[in-house]
Parts: structure tokens; sequence; C-alpha cells
């Protein structure tokens, strides 16, 4: 018979470190570009973040309380996802350090920006990819019980995508030159080295 460790989450996991974000995983990373009240910009990677919807494209990224880009993307009405290839890695880890509202992290992680096309966010220059968003509706995420969590959920509309021709092949995206990370659990990240295909399976009558 085989072996499981099983636990509730309220009751703890009873291992060295919690194994969620491990098994929920790889991660996209949202690099959620916002601008606050103050002009200032402001840059942070979000694990929690996926797409949510095709037709309109949706995207969303969910913050533990009200940070400085939930905050602004709830204020302002818009925000940016910038793609996180392997050579922008580094800035991006800096991206994800506190710092005060006051501080431009465009500047503070060496990074420059790009004005967007259609909302007031900013883009990372040197993203191989970004989409500008507006902000369709937040959320203070509940627990079963009903009750409100430290997590709020922000669902934004892509309204405006950015791709560097470079990464184009016979109009479609080059998965492996985007060159993109994801997040795992821990302190770790993985790296996209291997694609395969797959073709869904007709139905049978």
């Amino acid at each position: 018979m085989t072996d499981f460790h099983s636990y509730s989450p309220r009751e703890g996991h009873g291992l060295t470190h919690d194994p969620f974000k491990a098994l929920i995983s790889p991660r996209p990373i949202g690099w959620i570009s916002t601008v606050g009240k103050n002009g200032v910009n402001n840059l942070a990677p979000y694990s929690f973040f996926n797409a949510v919807c095709a037709a309109p494209p949706m995207i969303m990224f969910s913050s533990d309380g009200f940070k400085h880009s939930a905050t602004n993307a709830i204020e302002t009405g818009a925000f940016v996802h910038n793609i996180v290839s392997l050579t922008l890695a580094d800035r991006m880890n800096l991206t994800s350090q506190s710092v005060d509202e006051n501080i431009d992290e465009f500047s503070h992680a060496g990074l420059d920006w790009v004005a967007g096309d259609v909302v007031d966010a900013v883009r990372v220059r040197d993203a191989l990819a970004s989409m500008e968003c507006v902000v369709t509706g937040h959320q203070i995420l509940k627990d079963r019980h009903g009750q409100d969590t430290q997590s709020v959920m922000v669902i934004g509309e892509v309204v405006r995508v950015h791709i560097q021709t470079s990464i184009l092949r016979d109009g479609m995206v080059d998965e492996l030159a985007l060159d993109m990370i994801s997040r795992l659990g821990y302190r770790s990240y993985g790296h996209t080295r291997e694609i395969f295909e797959m073709v869904r399976p007709q139905a049978r009558t």
C-alpha cells in the first residue's frame, strides 16, 4: 500500500516547510507595474497570478493584503503585466523588496520603462512581452466559513498587448525564445527548457 503524508491545513502540515506552493507549481509570475496617486511608478512580482478568461482576455493577481500594486491598481483602474524572462530574473527579484511608496521601483531595480499606449501605468522596456490591463473588479477573498482573509484579488481586462518581434515565428510566439521563468515552492524558480505538444483527442461518437 502506498504511504501518504496527509494533513489538514488548519491543523498544520507537520513538515519542515509548508508544501502548498511547491505542490501548486510551476506558477507564472505576474510582474505587475502600476502608478500611484502620487505619480510614482511601482513594480512588483506576484506568483498568485494567471489568466482567467479568453474572450475578452482577462488576467488576475492576488496580493497578501493591500500592498502598493493592489492599492494602485484599484485606485487608478489600471495595471500592466510584464513577462519575466530569465535575463530579467535578478531585477525582478529586486522589485520583490518592500520599499517606501515614494520610491520608484523601476529606478530601484535599474529598469527603463515605456509609457502605456492605453493605460496610464508604464511597462518594462526590456520585457519581451507586456499586457496593459483595465481593472474590472477586485475582491477580498473569503474562506469556506465566509470570513475575510488577508488576500485581495484584482482582475483586469487586457486592452493592449506588446510582443517583441524577435520572438515571433510564423505568426506564433516562440515559447522557448520567450525564455520565461516560473515560481515553484520555497525559494525555487523554474525555467522552460523543453516543450512538447499533445493534440486534444476527439470526442467518441
